[in-house]
């Protein structure tokens, strides 16, 4: 190499070899039991990590808890459940499905149908109005 080539690298003749391409045969031979240890070591830290945070969602959930008890507040799971065991009772002597409740404003009740004049006068300003009914 010439004196140049050394001086602008600053002196790094032994990895000059590696930075052109050359001598990239040299493996270590360990490398694929560092691999290994390497790989377990994530999987132990990962179990930590979920161990951790199972930890504090349990402590979380017994806060919720004593939160529920204070005030008498039920789980979503309890209610549904409650409410699937009362559906459950009310059935066991039909034979048929339980009937769907019918929201209000629908079904039997008969209301008077408005007509599209009705309609257009109550947003009418009174004087409009008033020509309209005199009509």
């Amino acid at each position: 190499m010439d004196f140049v080539m050394k001086q602008a690298l600053g002196g790094a003749t032994k990895d000059m070899g590696k930075m052109l391409g050359g001598d990239e045969a040299e493996k270590d031979p360990d490398a694929e039991k560092k691999e290994e240890e390497r790989q377990e070591a994530l999987r132990q830290q990962e179990e930590e990590r979920k161990a951790k945070y199972a930890k504090m969602e349990a402590e979380r959930e017994n806060i919720r808890q004593g939160i529920r008890d204070k005030y008498g507040i039920k789980k979503k799971e309890e209610k549904e459940a409650e409410a699937q065991a009362a559906l459950e009772q009310a059935a066991e002597g039909s034979l048929t499905r339980p009937k769907k409740a019918v929201p209000p404003g629908c079904g039997d009740e008969e209301e008077e149908e408005e007509s599209i004049m009705d309609t257009v006068m109550k947003f009418l300003p009174g004087p409009l109005m008033d020509m309209f009914n005199k009509k």
